[in-house]
């Protein structure tokens, strides 16, 4: 299995462009990234959830402010969601299954709401459904950090490091020693692990205003009507994520009719890849039984 992203397109659809990957055959699958994330970690989890990623027609998008997706198309996740229904225009796609990671989750949670006839499926991961403060420190290091990304040897300098003590950089996402080497060393999880962690490297400044725009919107995000969601609903969240607290997974799965919620004992915030093999197996079943 690799962990290699196709070629990114810019589609122009009447929302503005939006940057997207598409690949495959069969039923759509819309995966929607996270906060310092692109086409290329939607990429990812797509290819994480799915044991056979070539069975579907993925659909890996760039949301507005990371990438090649300029951020006035959609600053918040309600505009957000009206942009990847006009993605799907654009690619004559009348509806997919839908997958959003971390600060994704408001903008999948939308289109499903504003778009109920186009989503088949609605696959939350590790999911921020609700207001999400960030202590004020982090947000002026990210400013600083916008700032520092467009010289241009740092963005390299941190990919470099990344890549040359992967165990290092993972520790600080997998606390647990027995945990983490076990993700590593799986050779399915481990390479998707590792491409993750050291792709927030590339084009890092084009990933920063986004997050920013993200980071800002989530302290002050109004309550999302979970009840209006009617897609059937998978709600994937670890009990020891440290970045979106489980209380944000326990609340969608509450009051998403009829969802699905596998709460991970152990877990954080990469469940998607320390829990592998269960995520997957629970995402393919809904994934099956999803209305065409």
């Amino acid at each position: 299995m690799t962990a290699q992203a196709g070629t990114p397109t810019i589609l122009d659809t009447a929302r503005g462009p939006i940057e997207a990957v598409v690949s495959g055959e069969g039923p759509a699958l819309l995966a929607i990234h996270g906060g310092m994330g692109g086409h290329d970690q939607s990429g990812l989890l797509a290819r994480a959830l799915l044991a056979d990623a070539s069975g579907h027609r993925v659909v890996a998008v760039s949301r507005p402010g990371y990438l090649g997706s300029p951020l006035p198309v959609g600053e918040s996740a309600e505009d957000q969601a009206d942009a990847l229904a006009a993605l799907l225009d654009r690619l004559g796609i009348a509806s997919a299954a839908v997958a959003a990671v971390s600060a994704g989750g408001p903008s999948a949670l939308h289109f499903a709401i504003r778009h109920p006839e186009r989503c088949r499926a609605l696959i939350l991961v590790s999911a921020c459904t609700g207001r999400l403060e960030t202590p004020p420190a982090i947000l002026s290091r990210l400013r600083m950090m916008a700032r520092l990304a467009r010289l241009p040897l740092l963005p390299p300098l941190l990919r470099w490091r990344t890549r040359r003590n992967p165990a290092a950089a993972a520790a600080r996402a997998i606390p647990d020693p027995g945990l983490r080497a076990r993700t590593m060393a799986d050779p399915t999880a481990g390479p998707l692990f590792r491409a993750l962690q050291a792709g927030v490297f590339d084009h890092l400044a084009d990933r920063l205003p986004g997050t920013i725009n993200d980071i800002t919107r989530f302290g002050t995000l109004a309550p999302i009507p979970f009840d209006r969601v009617a897609a059937p609903t998978l709600v994937i969240h670890g009990r020891a994520d440290d970045i979106v607290p489980p209380s944000h997974g326990d609340a969608a799965a509450r009051g998403i009719p009829g969802a699905e919620h596998l709460a991970i004992d152990g877990a954080g915030h990469v469940a998607l890849f320390t829990h592998l093999a269960p995520i997957r197996e629970k995402a393919a079943r809904l994934l099956a039984a999803a209305p065409t």
